[in-house]
């Protein structure tokens, strides 16, 4: 059982990319994390052995946020967890981080992509949300990954940028309505960023890359470094009276 008065964050998809930053930037802060993987078990495992090297614990567990209807045992292993770890079903921070790309021009999108993209980016978000509100501690935080692409526009992005937008609206809701509870929702709102996101859409492709660095006023793509340290410091007593905000994380793109 738990012997430490450690807060405990769950990050979905944090085997990679910005959620891994995100799971360790956490850690490094004294925060327990629990993370979420849909198909990379080994990958979730290395972020759990980094972050109990840093002394905290950490345990991963498998999930499809586009699922919802497997939410309910999700929830279930979870408090289960918890209540063995901890002594309690319950935790702090929600970081719903869990995501895919979709790159197609608007009139060319499908069906099939608009609703699997919803699935992930907005449903899922919504209804895990949802879920876990029972578990979260009064005085918790959560912390929705939208995109610049909900602020400016670039083509190719409509059906993901748009979902983005919800969970920006959606945030403002959560601020508001659990405010009682004293629970703040905020959004981070990332740039391009150099990560394997769309097969490495920025990371890998040099012409693309210029692009983004060439509209940036930092002059640069993102790195996963530059985002999960804010996530984490949304998540401290210093950001207590940071709610319902939008916080774009991009270099200052097209600005």
């Amino acid at each position: 059982m738990k012997t430490t008065d450690s807060k405990i964050a769950l990050v979905t998809g944090g085997s990679r990319g910005l959620g891994r930053n995100m799971a360790i930037s956490l850690a490094q802060k004294g925060i327990d994390v629990i993370l979420t993987y849909r198909n990379n078990k080994e990958k979730a495992e290395e972020v759990v052995n980094e972050i109990q090297s840093l002394g905290q614990q950490s345990a991963a567990f498998q999930l499809d946020t586009s699922d919802v209807n497997s939410f309910d045992t999700f929830i279930e292993e979870l408090t289960e967890y918890l209540e063995e770890q901890n002594g309690s079903k319950t935790f702090d921070f929600l970081i719903n981080n869990a995501g895919t790309a979709l790159y197609s021009p608007f009139a060319e999108t499908t069906e099939e992509q608009f609703d699997q993209a919803m699935n992930i980016h907005f449903k899922g978000v919504f209804f895990l949300t949802q879920k876990t509100l029972p578990f979260i501690n009064d005085g918790g935080r959560i912390i929705n990954i939208s995109s610049g692409l909900a602020r400016f526009s670039i083509p190719g992005s409509s059906a993901y940028a748009s979902m983005k937008g919800a969970i920006e609206v959606l945030t403002k809701y959560l601020g508001q309505e659990l405010g009682s509870r004293g629970i703040a929702a905020n959004v981070v709102a990332p740039g391009a960023i150099e990560t394997d996101f769309g097969n490495g859409h920025i990371r890998d492709n040099k012409e693309m890359n210029e692009r983004v660095a060439n509209m940036t006023a930092l002059g640069r793509a993102g790195l996963p470094e530059d985002i999960g340290g804010v996530v984490a410091f949304l998540c401290t007593e210093e950001a207590r009276w940071i709610n319902g905000q939008r916080i774009e994380v991009s270099g200052g793109m097209n600005l």
